[in-house]
Parts: structure tokens; sequence; C-alpha cells
């Protein structure tokens, strides 16, 4: 091994696995950042937990599992030659084909030497005489690192329901965000699925086709905008092609949530009735999130969401044909677009199968699961397999599952115990050389995440090159630099109906975790300013600084 620009020569000499950087986690995010890392002739190992790359594409692979975010979008920008090869099929591309694209790009720019498959990251703690992390991993062994950074994802910690009884269940059980390799039929049995997001809204259509029989459990009715999905033609991909420098700009530059669409210029009651209306009805029968765009007020302004809300309660009592049904569909606690909003294709429509039953479970709520049913509302509901729905400790519980320790033995999840804390999503004080890709207080799970992704990936590779071409091996947030930021995401949230709902970009889903807005809603090209203003002043905020080790050498010399 050649010498390491951060690390001395004395630690390859004793033979110690020694490592510029450490990257947990080989989804989109932990392969980019491997591939501008190597851009720098840094040595980096990438350790991730499942059998291959592809992050939550690898674990998410339940029926009808697809991205919300269309296909010619949802794809890297760091080269445009893999952008022009690569072609989609889909508007909305499935869990498949999105699992094939990240192995593709794996193979391509030959990522897989430095990628440690079915290893994970136990803990990482902070040496602060070396400056150093040390790094330990699911099969017993300790690597060295000068920094480590999470691409740990934001959706891949999958929550296990605490329901009394499921133990006992005798049949098989199966949670959306780990689904099994294999093909699962359900032709013939009666199955029960257990919660009502976006995992179940994908899937309920494709097992109702199957089942002798589905139930669906429901706590919280959602809003769901139609995909319209389809198969994309040479041509369409060929125009987006031709247009990409564009439309990278303005999901980069101009966008609130990373996707390219014609922005909004008007709020909802600056139209009358029937022109709102029309509106609405355009987004609806062009499908998808940008539905949400169709006034700049919606999030903003509880009487115009209260319009657009109106309109998706009115298409649900339109499609499903049963009024005690429809009424249960219908959401009534909370803002649309304030929890993240679905795109579904045919799932209120299924409530119509005379194979599919609906039961509600905030006013029959689930007792116990019995070995072949589930109890709710004194009822017991047989079924021969269960579907767990119930979606994930999302941004900050794949971080949580990580011991990490940084100054003074504390660990991240001491310092988060009432809520995260960072510097823009990127650092926490107290932790030196420790990066978060779209973590808490970042954009993140609220835009176009491979937008994001890029973004911080970018921002990362470049505060390491300004440190190496200085002489400078530690990086840390200010604690003054974070409490401010922590407060502007905040003050930014209330302006917004986001904090109005029992979300999980509130932590609401899991039992103890604090409330709090984790994502900044300001807007990704907001957000960018910031982070390219924070380093053009010398990353303000941030202390860099040579090694510990070598500071102490030389003050008492």
């Amino acid at each position: 091994m050649s010498a390491l620009p951060f690390m001395s020569d004395k630690d390859h000499a004793a033979g110690r696995d020694v490592y510029d950087v450490v990257v947990v986690g080989a989804g989109f995010a932990g392969m980019y950042m491997l591939h501008r890392l190597r851009g720098l002739g840094l040595s980096v190992r990438v350790y991730e937990q499942g059998g291959d790359v592809g992050g939550t594409w690898y674990w998410n692979r339940y029926p009808g599992a697809r991205c919300d975010v269309e296909s010619m979008q949802y794809s890297y920008s760091f080269s445009d030659e893999l952008q022009q090869e690569w072609n989609w099929s889909e508007r909305y591309a499935p869990q498949p084909e999105i699992l094939r694209y990240a192995n593709h790009v794996a193979d391509r720019f030959k990522l897989r030497s430095d990628i440690a498959l079915n290893t994970r990251v136990d803990r990482a703690e902070f040496d602060e005489n070396a400056s150093t992390w040390q790094v330990t991993t699911s099969d017993g062994a300790t690597v060295t690192a000068k920094f480590v950074v999470l691409a740990t994802g934001c959706l891949s910690n999958a929550r296990m329901p605490d329901i009394r009884g499921l133990s006992d269940f005798k049949g098989k059980v199966y949670h959306t965000g780990h689904w099994p390799h294999e093909p699962i039929d359900f032709t013939g049995q009666r199955v029960g699925v257990i919660g009502t997001g976006s995992s179940a809204i994908q899937s309920v259509p494709v097992i109702a086709e199957q089942a002798r029989h589905l139930t669906v459990f429901q706590r919280t009715a959602n809003f769901s905008i139609p995909a319209r999905n389809a198969e994309l033609t040479a041509e369409e991909r060929d125009a987006f092609r031709e247009n990409y420098p564009e439309i990278r700009r303005f999901a980069r530059e101009e966008a609130r949530n990373g996707i390219y669409a014609e922005p909004p210029d008007r709020g909802a009651l600056d139209d009358g009735d029937n022109a709102r209306r029309a509106q609405f009805e355009q987004r609806w029968m062009k499908g998808g999130l940008t539905f949400m765009l169709a006034y700049n007020n919606l999030l903003l302004d509880k009487a115009a969401n209260d319009t657009a809300a109106g309109f998706v309660r009115e298409k649900i009592a339109e499609i499903v044909r049963d009024p005690e049904t429809a009424k249960k569909l219908k959401p009534d606690n909370h803002p649309i677009g304030s929890k993240r909003i679905c795109v579904d294709t045919d799932y209120y429509a299924t409530f119509n199968r005379p194979n599919v039953t609906l039961v509600d479970i905030r006013s029959d709520p689930i007792e116990t699961i019995l070995p072949n049913a589930v109890r709710a509302g004194g009822r017991d509901y047989e079924v021969d397999a269960l579907v767990l729905a119930t979606g994930f400790d999302a941004m900050t519980g794949s971080v949580a599952k990580i011991e990490l320790r940084g100054r003074y033995g504390q660990t991240l999840n001491q310092k988060w115990a009432e809520g995260p804390k960072t510097y823009l999503g990127l650092m926490s004080a107290g932790f030196p050389n420790l990066f978060i890709i779209t973590g808490p207080g970042s954009p993140s799970v609220l835009s176009n995440m491979i937008v994001s992704i890029e973004q911080h990936v970018d921002w990362i590779t470049e505060a390491i090159a300004f440190m190496r071409a200085r002489g400078l091996e530690v990086v840390e947030a200010t604690g003054e630099a974070e409490d401010k930021w922590v407060a502007h995401v905040n003050e930014v949230a209330q302006l917004t109906l986001y904090p109005q709902a029992n979300s999980w970009y509130m932590g609401a889903n899991i039992p103890g975790k604090p409330r709090i807005l984790m994502p900044y809603i300001g807007g990704v090209g907001v957000y960018r300013r910031i982070c390219n203003e924070v380093a053009a002043k010398g990353y303000e905020g941030f202390v860099m600084r040579a090694a510990e080790r070598a500071q102490k050498m030389a003050a008492s010399s």
C-alpha cells in the first residue's frame, strides 16, 4: 500500500489496516462518495451490511416497489456518459431496475474492489491523541481511518411494530423493508397488511391480485396521487437527455425539492373555484409528486392546503364505490403534503375488489395477533400471512444502530437523545472528522435524494481536498454554529404546515423518539447556496486544524 496523504508512514510500517476514509453504506451515497474520494487519490474502504450494493433498493423488494421520483431524474448526474447510456424503461422505475442501475454503476466505475459486503459497522470511536477513528466491524476487525462518512441512508432501518402476540403467529411474517430475495406468491392465501404508508400503498394492489383475500389494517389514511406510470419511449428519453444540462441545473439551483418541474406562479386562493379545480384536475391527470406544485402556497397556508386536500378527498369518493370504505380512506388528521405524499397505481380502486377488506384500527385497534388471525375491535380476521408495512426509523435510525463515540467518550445517541443536532446536516459538534450524508438538518427526504446526495458528496470531497492542500487533518463543527443552524431549521419549519402532522419526518412513528422536524425545509437551491457560502468563507462554522498529536508535540518543543 502506498503512503497515504492523511496517515503516517509509521501506521503503514506497523501493518495496520489504515485508510484515509471509511464510508459506511454502499447505496447511492456510499458509491458516489467512494468514486469522488478515489479521484483525490485517497484510500477508502466502504462497509455494507447487505449482500450487494444498492442501499434501500437492495432491502426494499416488496411487490410493487418503485421510486416516486421519475426515473430520468432519480439518477446520477456526475457522469454525462452514464446518463446518456442508461435506458430507463418506465416513467417510474421498479425496484429491480433501480438495483440493476446501482450494480451497473458499481461495475462501470470499478467500485467493488473497495467495498466489503455483508459487513456491518458496529462501533467507531474517535482517538483524540491520534486524531483518527477506530472503526470496528461485525467480523470483529478494527481499522483506523482519518475520516468516517456515514452513508447509511435515511430509509434503511426497518421499524418492527410492537404488537402483542406477533411472535405467536404461525404463518409467514414479512416486512416491506426486509423483503425476501426470492419471489413470494400469495396465491390462494389470506393476507393481512398492517400499515398504509408508501410501501403498503404500492404493494396492496399487487398483493390483492394474488391473494384469496386481503385485509388491510389502517391506522392513518394517507393522501396518494396516481403515478400515471407508463413505458418510456426512445423519443421521450432522447428529449430528456438533450435537455439534461438545464434539467440538472434547475433541480440543483432553483427547485425546492430537487425535481425539475414548471414552478407555480400563484397561490391557490388567487384562482376562482373553477380555475382552481381545473388546475388540480390537470395535475391529477399528469400524476406524481408534482401535484403539490399546482400552487406555491399549499404547504404554507392552511386555507390553500384545504382546497388541495378537499380535491383529493373528492377523488377518493369518486373512485371507491362503498361510501363507508371511502370515508375511512379519506385522510382527515393532517394537511396534504405534510406527510410524504404517496404515488400509486390503482390503490384506491383496489378497495372495490370483493376480496379486499379495510379495517380502521384507529377506531378498532389491534388487540393481539393470534396464531392464525389478527384480533381488532373484538373481531378476529383470519390470515395465513402477515405483511408489516410499518415503515422505518427514518433519518437517524441507521446512525443510531452504530455506537459512535466522539470527544470525551460521548456517544452520538447520548447527544441526540432530545433530537438530532447538526450543522448543515453534515457534521455534529463533538464528533471531529465524522461526516453525514443527507443527515437531519439538510433537505434530505424532502428532496430528490440523488440531487441531495450528490451535493453532499461533492461538498465533503471539496472540504477534504481543501484540508489536504493546507496540511490540515481535523475538522469539526462548532457548537455555536450548530445551535444557530438547529434554530434556523426549526424556525423555517414553523413557517410551514409540516409540524401539524404526526409523520416520520417528525419522528412520530417511533415511540419515545423526540418530535422535531428533521429535514431542512428551506429548499434544495437555498440550502446549496448556504453550503457554498460557508465553504467560500473558509468553512465558516467549522474549525480546521493540524492533527492534535502534532499540535501537542509542537507545544512541548
